[in-house]
């Protein structure tokens, strides 16, 4: 199938549109692909379809070397209460086989009062102590500006996610804690500076490698990205060129037409970039946005300014710094071509 192409760094991912763990025929799936000796990735599981712990070890012994696990905790009272877990007791065996055995990056969506506090240190010390190599803490979303935009809000009556300060502390903290690596998302990656690792005083070297801006323009982002892509326009030298405008989104993807309707007209300039993976037509986008009667150019910027912790986690600093500079980069073009152009005085 691969014919005599061979690559170290390649690999094969068993994933789609659910839980690998639930698959009926996950061991006849890797029994096919352990022909080509290549490493087997398990693109995600819960553990939830496991319920005999054995079948870890098949599934070493066809070749898997890394398994991105949702453990959401090592309580199996709360994985069954919380996850619906039928069998947590031989799910959690089954993370710590493969934890003993191969490359496990560990996640859990921390929901404050269920498993976060003592309980997730104890988790975080069950990972440690299994051998664990990564841990992805992902906020809980509960309201709309969160990210939930399908008009299902609230998920749990009464319940206050984290604050995204309070989030990202926990991330620190756990990450100084604990001696694998602890990333989050929507923030932050304490090993890489992600997200927007262009934005801190000691990588500001690197901001000489951008194109100089020469137009004007807006650009329209989220509450999180906003602050940071503030602070490195500034450092640019662009903010005379420039402005940020926030919309009541945590998530930039996630912003949508409601998001638009929101903004107040008169901080934008007659070129605005939106989030290139915003959830909102850009017909529309450009309608809302150009309802006081000046008529806007509404473009995309790229798709990604920067890497969450689910990417940053394997990735090097240089990596990290390397894909923001190459999404920078794309987003002063953006900004150049689509922008009104700078006056100049005679």
């Amino acid at each position: 199938m691969l014919g005599e192409y061979r690559d170290h760094d390649l690999k094969v991912n068993i994933s789609g549109g659910g839980d690998v763990s639930c698959y009926p025929h996950l061991l006849e799936v890797a029994s096919a692909f352990k022909q080509l000796n290549l490493p087997i990735h398990l693109g995600y599981t819960s553990g939830k379809g496991i319920d005999d712990a054995r079948i870890a070890e098949d599934l070493l012994s066809l070749g898997v070397k890394e398994v991105t696990f949702t453990v959401f905790s090592t309580d199996a009272l709360l994985r069954k209460k919380w996850m619906g877990d039928e069998n947590p007791e031989e799910s959690l065996k089954a993370l710590k086989i493969f934890s003993e055995n191969c490359e496990v990056h560990a996640a859990a969506v921390i929901v404050p009062g269920a498993n976060d506090g003592d309980k997730l240190f104890q988790t975080c010390s069950d990972l440690e102590e299994w051998g664990a190599k990564a841990f992805i803490l992902m906020r809980f979303a509960n309201f709309e500006n969160q990210g939930l935009i399908l008009g299902n809000e609230p998920i749990i009556n009464g319940l206050t996610p984290h604050s995204l300060e309070e989030f990202e502390n926990l991330v620190r903290q756990l990450n100084k804690e604990f001696s694998f690596q602890v990333t989050g998302t929507p923030l932050c990656d304490p090993g890489n500076d992600a997200p927007f690792a262009l934005s801190k005083s000691k990588n500001q070297e690197y901001l000489d490698i951008l194109s100089e801006v020469t137009s004007e323009a807006t650009i329209l982002t989220s509450k999180i990205a906003a602050p940071f892509i503030k602070k490195i326009i500034t450092n640019i030298g662009a903010e005379d060129l420039v402005n940020v405008v926030t919309a009541d989104k945590d998530i930039g993807c996630l912003i949508t037409e409601k998001d638009l309707e929101g903004i107040d007209l008169k901080d934008l300039k007659e070129t605005v970039l939106i989030p290139g993976r915003a959830f909102v037509h850009d017909k529309r986008a450009e309608e809302v946005l150009s309802r006081d009667g000046v008529e806007r150019i509404v473009a995309r910027g790229p798709d990604k300014l920067s890497v969450d912790g689910e990417m940053s986690s394997t990735l090097s600093k240089k990596e990290v710094l390397k894909a923001e500079l190459y999404a920078f980069q794309d987003l002063i073009e953006a900004i150049n071509f689509f922008g009104i152009r700078k006056k100049i005085n005679n």
